[in-house]
């Protein structure tokens, strides 16, 4: 039995693997206003389609649909099978609320009611 695979099937069958990523992945990646779609993430970085995006480095933000998730450090690592492959130097979780310079006691009161005469 043989294992070869001529290469017009291979490149179809990368063709439709990427089609595929893309049309699972949510998660879009913003680079100085310009979206890329990110066709896999995983922990120590990411991918997205060689053929329409170029070699990123520096800061950018993800986002899965309209939700900010990361802002991040990034350096494109390898360039393999139709995705560039980026990997993150920082990756900074985004907050809804900014940092608390206090502690905040667990039995605190929730508001201060006034004395009603």
């Amino acid at each position: 039995m043989s294992t070869y695979v001529p290469k017009e099937v291979q490149d179809g069958l990368d063709r439709a693997r990427l089609a595929g990523l893309k049309k699972a992945s949510r998660l879009r990646l913003d680079a100085d206003g310009v979206l890329y779609s990110v066709l896999r993430m995983w922990k120590t970085g990411f991918s997205i389609d060689a053929a329409t995006a170029p070699h990123l480095r520096g800061y950018v933000d993800l986002y899965d649909g309209a939700v900010h998730l990361f802002q991040c450090l990034i350096v494109a690592h390898e360039e393999a099978e139709g995705e560039i492959r980026f990997e993150f130097k920082r990756l900074t979780a985004v907050a809804n609320a900014p940092a608390l310079d206090f502690e905040k006691r667990t039995n605190a009161p929730v508001a201060l009611l006034a004395d009603a005469r």
